[in-house]
């Protein structure tokens, strides 16, 4: 990853928002002046025009909600978006952990109701969750196709920063293939993210990120923070989002069977390493062996030392950059690694194996 970016924060909310201040007579009312000034204009549309981000804000925002998270370590806030009209919700792992073990976790819906919500699953490897509220006939957003977006994309995120539901910004995609790490060293997730500079802050994790067609490509989850922010403080213009196609994957699995996987090829990396592409380590760690026996890469020749250089042709230069790479692929699917052995460079196919979720 590159320099410079110290902190990437996951953007729970804490309970609360912000207060307005309203100027009024004696009376609590306010009165307008008569000042003779221009009447406003009656001409103009009825209806936002196709395509714009009023259309998209006007279709999306019913289909996104608030939840409000009790736990034993108070209240957190979040959004999330349906997926199915059945009440199946998706949002971020890290937004609904607080009422994992005995906590509360309700939903606000765009129209005003409140709904308790169970979770379905989550795993905080991919930082994602489904939870579920008894309801039909709910709105589903469409989770598009997240390999189609480019650098450059016009996007909008919807969510509910600092409680203010309801809340549209707009940017662009800034940047694809970030290796994003979030969250606690015991719960880290690895995160293959979209960049865009559309304001994302507290609150924001698990709502969607938008294309101009209105279908989901991301679900909020991170922001960037300058060196020495201990927690999120509010948007910079670097928010990450998860692509809508690990998302659709991993809910999936979770609806179906309550647990997420994710691909793995079997090899232990050496984060002391430095230098061109990222190192195999050379010897066992504990009772862990640097090349998992008769795993992926044990069995596409890779030993211990070796130097993975690129995957799939995208160069890597930090272990963090080919987890998150292959981390974005499914179980079964073929990569090919870059390898070398001492001066020796060669191109290995290797055939992802699956590893249970967190």
């Amino acid at each position: 990853m590159t320099a410079g970016v110290a902190v990437i924060a996951l953007v729970a909310g804490a309970l609360g928002g912000v207060a307005a201040e309203r100027v009024a007579d004696g009376t609590g009312v306010y009165r307008p002046v008569d000042a003779n000034l221009p009447a406003a204009s009656s001409s103009g549309a009825d209806a936002p025009e196709d395509g714009s981000v009023a259309a998209i804000a006007a279709a999306t925002l019913p289909s996104v909600v608030s939840l409000q998270v009790s736990g034993e370590d108070g209240v957190a806030t979040g959004s999330g978006v349906i997926i199915r009209e059945d009440g199946y919700i998706l949002t971020n792992n890290h937004v609904v952990a607080g009422g994992a073990d005995g906590g509360d976790v309700v939903v606000l819906l765009a129209d005003g109701s409140e709904l308790p919500a169970t979770i379905v699953g989550r795993t905080s490897d991919y930082d994602l969750a489904v939870v579920k509220i008894d309801a039909e006939g709910l709105t589903p957003l469409v989770l598009g196709d997240s390999d189609k977006v480019v650098v450059g994309d016009s996007v909008v995120a919807v969510g509910a920063p600092l409680g203010l539901d309801g809340t549209v910004t707009t940017g662009i995609v800034s940047a694809l293939n970030r290796p994003v790490t979030a969250g606690e060293s015991t719960d880290t997730a690895f995160i293959n993210a979209i960049q865009t500079d559309a304001a994302i802050n507290p609150g924001n994790s698990g709502g969607p990120l938008v294309d101009m067609d209105g279908e989901v490509v991301g679900i909020n989850s991170a922001i960037a923070q300058p060196p020495g922010a201990l927690q999120a403080t509010g948007s910079i213009g670097l928010g990450f989002a998860i692509g809508s196609n690990q998302a659709r994957r991993t809910a999936e699995q979770l609806i179906e069977q309550g647990t997420a996987t994710y691909p793995v090829i079997g090899v232990l990396l050496d984060d002391r390493y430095t230098g061109e592409g990222v190192q195999v380590l050379t010897e066992a760690e504990g009772d862990q062996q640097p090349v998992v026996p008769g795993g992926p890469a044990d069995d596409a020749g890779i030993r211990a030392g070796d130097v993975i250089l690129a995957i799939d042709g995208r160069p890597v230069t930090q272990s963090d950059e080919l987890i998150v790479a292959i981390r974005a692929k499914a179980p079964g699917d073929a990569v090919t690694l870059t390898v070398r052995t001492g001066d020796e460079e060669r191109d290995v196919r290797v055939v992802l194996d699956e590893q249970a979720s967190e």
